[in-house]
């Protein structure tokens, strides 16, 4: 044997990827795929999420709709005024509490995520397309598993409001 071949014998094999790494590659291709979906509009993939939350829960506060869209207050109090200023979100009192603000989104707000959601439904499609259906099933089901397994006490529902 040469002693290039002992030394290559010699190196410790690379351990794979865990499985945190390639959740994290996929969540960065998702949010630069939905990065030039969303462009063409004028949004950006956190502002579309922004959006997406609200569709699901109206009527959230800005500190609320900031950790079920995985930002800062602060970037939320930033994204809040873009979104005011292109009329795709709104503000009002809360009818339960009319000390709290809570915002929701427009008319205008919904059609762009209407507009959205082919695109946004093909790219969830090409994600998905080496594995069959009930493979993809399965990730779906694990995925939401590891996220159960991961939530704080304190956090609640990251589903509702």
């Amino acid at each position: 044997m040469t002693d290039t071949a002992e030394a290559m014998d010699a190196q410790p094999t690379a351990a794979p990827p865990t499985l945190l790494y390639l959740m994290k590659q996929v969540e960065l291709a998702v949010r630069a795929e939905l990065d030039e979906l969303a462009r063409p509009v004028g949004l950006t993939a956190l502002q579309y999420t922004a959006l997406t939350v609200l569709e699901r829960h109206p009527d959230l506060t800005a500190a609320h709709l900031a950790r079920l869209s995985f930002v800062t207050a602060q970037s939320m109090a930033d994204m809040v005024t873009a979104l005011l200023d292109r009329g795709l979100i709104e503000r009002h009192r809360d009818p339960a509490d009319r000390r709290r603000l809570v915002i929701a989104l427009t008319a205008e707000g919904q059609r762009l995520l209407d507009d959205l959601r082919p695109a946004v439904v093909d790219l969830e499609r090409q994600m998905l397309s080496l594995m069959s259906a009930s493979e993809a099933d399965a990730l779906r089901r694990a995925v939401e598993l590891c996220r159960r397994a991961l939530r704080r006490p304190d956090a609640g529902d990251p589903d509702r409001p």
